[in-house]
């Protein structure tokens, strides 16, 4: 059985990497892989559906020990994606989709080679940093200096993430402006990646077989045509 094909969707923050992934797995069968996190829960979010929660010290300890595809620490809390599940799901041809953050797609793709996992990246960008802005502020639930500044801080940091994006070498870029479109673009993507020769062993094998029962019925279609004299009737 071939492996299935990890998933690593990117991209700045604000840009609707979140949106896109719901819309794409209403699409398309996929294994959404959930980050681990030592950051308390919010208001709603369950343990096992939106992320792992877990302990600092339980976390590091993972850390330690490689348990994790990509790690990162981020105003005091950790993240990271487990590597278990997504081997595991990969090794039984099942599709796996992560959705994280540059830095992580970086470690990820440095560290995928290595475990023998076939990857591709797609990094999402806005229309524009305007648009971006934009986006960033109707988010907001409220504004202030603070907030304003963040924003700024995010901005800064996505038009770095975008300015290297042939750098880090992503496979495909999809804009996320008209939201459908660019679900309908992650779809292709998807289609096209399952249309690979290793991904179609298979099928290649199967369409250089030949039926014993179907050749028969052909060989005899064949001595009636030639007795028929080609003529068709």
């Amino acid at each position: 059985m071939a492996k299935g094909t990890l998933f690593v969707m990117t991209g700045a923050s604000g840009v609707g990497k979140g949106t896109l992934r719901e819309r794409l797995m209403e699409r398309v069968k996929l294994y959404y892989s959930i980050s681990m996190t030592t950051r308390p829960p919010r208001s709603g979010e369950r343990h096992g559906v939106d992320y792992w929660f877990v302990d600092r010290s339980t976390f590091l300890d993972m850390r330690a020990k490689g348990a994790f595809l990509e790690s990162a620490e981020y105003v005091g809390n950790h993240y990271g994606t487990p590597r278990a599940p997504v081997e595991r799901h990969l090794a039984q041809g099942e599709d796996v989709l992560l959705e994280i953050e540059v830095e992580g797609a970086k470690q990820v793709k440095a560290m995928a080679p290595k475990l023998g996992i076939p990857a591709v990246f797609i990094f999402i960008i806005p229309p524009s940093l305007s648009e971006l802005r934009r986006r960033l502020i109707v988010r907001s639930k409220a504004l202030n200096e603070e907030k304003l500044r963040e924003i700024e801080r995010r901005l800064a940091r996505a038009e770095r993430e975008i300015t290297t994006a042939l750098e880090v070498g992503f496979d495909y870029v999809v804009v996320n402006d008209v939201l459908e479109e660019a679900v309908e673009r992650l779809v292709e993507i998807i289609r096209a990646e399952r249309l690979r020769p290793w991904r179609m062993e298979n099928a290649l094998e199967k369409a250089a077989e030949r039926s014993a029962e179907l050749e028969a019925e052909l060989a005899e279609m064949e001595r009636w045509m030639i007795q028929d004299g080609g003529s068709g009737h």
